[in-house]
């Protein structure tokens, strides 16, 4: 997904939808990328943004050899969910 953005003076990712910017923040750390927390704007929600937006990230730590420690409830979950995907 080329459409992410890393901030990383901001320590956030972005990602745009229908002219709206859903973000994740972010803590590197090392070869660990803490999720903080994730956010859609409230058009957005339910949408499947937010998803989205968790595939692309996981995507680029994939890519850097990174392993993600979810802080945020919807990353937790989101990647419980997806882990068989992500281990293919």
């Amino acid at each position: 997904m080329n459409d992410l953005r890393n901030d990383t003076g901001r320590q956030r990712y972005e990602r745009d939808e229908q002219g709206l910017t859903s973000w994740a923040d972010y803590r590197l750390q090392g070869e660990r990328l803490y999720i903080d927390h994730v956010e859609s704007p409230p058009p957005l929600r339910g949408s499947g943004a937010a998803g989205r937006l968790m595939a692309a990230v996981a995507e680029d730590a994939r890519a850097r050899g990174l392993k993600i420690t979810p802080i945020c409830g919807y990353a937790a979950a989101w990647l419980r969910r997806n882990a068989a995907d992500l281990a293919g």
